[in-house]
């Protein structure tokens, strides 16, 4: 391995900006950076940061580096056996892609896409203002982000399979700020997995990770993000969806490696008819810690959105869920859910939940609630008495837990592919294989 230099930290100065990006992107990194400045730390009493370990937030140890054995992190790239599109990055650099695309999909990395559909991506890019608690991690992400994946769909055409794109950390304490920019016109479909590794098990790393979903009227937009970077990675990953008249959005997130987790999800229901779909399996172990922020934003009446968040906790490890149905005036016919589910794998590991309800319409259906239980003695001699060992027994109920999370996928490939990664953490808890 060629020795490293070491490099100023992500919070000393504003990054340069390279000189191929057009000038709009330039001016909102510079803009970004200063809000970056601007904006206070979280602290201890901040509603968005309750319960939170407000020390994981110092990341000033951390820089941006140069990837340097890309070949074996290309050979790791491994998921979908025949995906319509690969991508693969190495500390923000695109160093692997493949398609077969339809000529009229454009699919470019972020920086290229800036240049030759500039109006298109500067119309979408990160147009949501965060309001989850991570503002300043958000102007952090904006002022440093260099490349990632855009993708247009235009109207009336339907992406087969899915598009996949692998994202690596590669030398200790590496920064990346891995984006992907999804917009569907009317009536078209398409898949993105975005897959996050982590070159080694024990390098730290710090990931700052936005993805903006836009699915246009009538399309199909399903995202799929595979959290696995070692455990001793900080993540703070922000998702802002927005769902237009009679379209439907998945976005589906697993969690089985980082130290620290932080995930804020938003999806804004802009249309009538509209349908969003939150997502989420988790399993941590050790001592991780997962803290998840949602927010179904129902802006036009007679939207669907339903969040369905599970949680397998293991050891010493720690879950916070704070979530927010909010009906805006004037949105009747609203039809939202939102459960929290956590099993207790473990009587040390802590699982705080907040679901919660504001509604300002009329005519709505909305519920909310959130459970914690651990696995009874009945459902282990149950398996017992099959020939089952104890420990396989407690893998195979976790498992199937995650199941039911999973199938919502809808995409039976993609779900294979998710419980390889869930199959892959039990692997590393108890030595023990589901």
């Amino acid at each position: 391995m060629p020795a490293v230099l070491d490099m100023p930290s992500i919070l000393d100065s504003a990054p340069e900006t390279p000189a191929s990006f057009p000038a709009w992107l330039a001016e909102r990194r510079r803009a970004a950076w200063q809000r970056f400045l601007e904006t206070p730390v979280p602290k201890r009493g901040d509603e968005p940061w309750r319960f939170s370990s407000l020390k994981q937030l110092d990341f000033s140890s951390y820089s941006r580096k140069e990837a340097f054995s890309t070949a074996a992190c290309i050979e790791g790239s491994t998921g979908l056996e025949s995906p319509t599109a690969k991508f693969v990055f190495v500390n923000d650099s695109l160093v692997h892609s493949e398609s077969s695309l339809p000529a009229s999909v454009v699919c470019l990395p972020l920086d290229q896409a800036a240049v030759s559909h500039g109006d298109l991506v500067q119309a979408h890019f990160m147009k949501q203002e965060p309001r989850l608690g991570s503002a300043k991690f958000a102007a952090l992400h904006e002022a440093n982000v260099s490349s990632g994946l855009f993708i247009h769909v235009p109207d009336n055409v339907e992406v087969e399979g899915a598009i996949e794109v692998h994202h690596w950390i590669e030398g200790s304490e590496t920064a990346i700020f891995p984006h992907t920019l999804i917009v569907t016109g009317a009536n078209s479909r398409v898949r993105v997995i975005d897959v996050f590794h982590s070159a080694d098990d024990s390098s730290k790393g710090l990931a700052i990770a936005v993805n903006d979903l836009i699915a246009g009227p009538g399309s199909k937009l399903d995202y799929v993000a595979i959290q696995a970077f070692n455990e001793s990675t900080k993540v703070i990953q922000i998702n802002e969806t927005s769902v237009g008249r009679g379209a439907s959005a998945i976005g589906f997130i697993l969690n089985t490696g980082g130290s620290w987790v932080r995930n804020e999800s938003l999806s804004r229901l802009e249309g009538e008819g509209g349908r969003s779909d939150m997502l989420s399996a988790s399993i941590p172990a050790h001592g991780q810690e997962y803290d998840q922020r949602t927010f179904q934003h129902h802006v036009k009446p007679g939207a669907y959105s339903d969040l369905l968040y599970k949680n397998s906790l293991y050891d010493k490890s720690r879950t916070i869920f704070s979530g927010l149905i909010f009906v805006d005036e004037g949105a009747h016919r609203t039809d939202a859910y939102q459960t929290c589910r956590n099993l207790f794998m473990s009587d040390d590991a802590e699982a705080n939940s907040m679901p919660g309800l504001e509604i300002n319409a009329d005519d709505v259906k909305c519920s909310h609630g959130s459970t914690s239980c651990q696995i009874s003695e009945e459902e282990i001699f149950y398996l017992r008495a099959r020939g089952i060992d104890p420990a396989r027994a407690r893998q195979l109920i976790a498992r199937g837990f995650s199941v039911e999370v999973v199938e919502r996928i809808g995409h039976e490939a993609t779900e294979e592919l998710v419980l390889k990664f869930i199959d892959e953490k039990y692997t590393h808890i108890d030595g023990c294989t589901a």
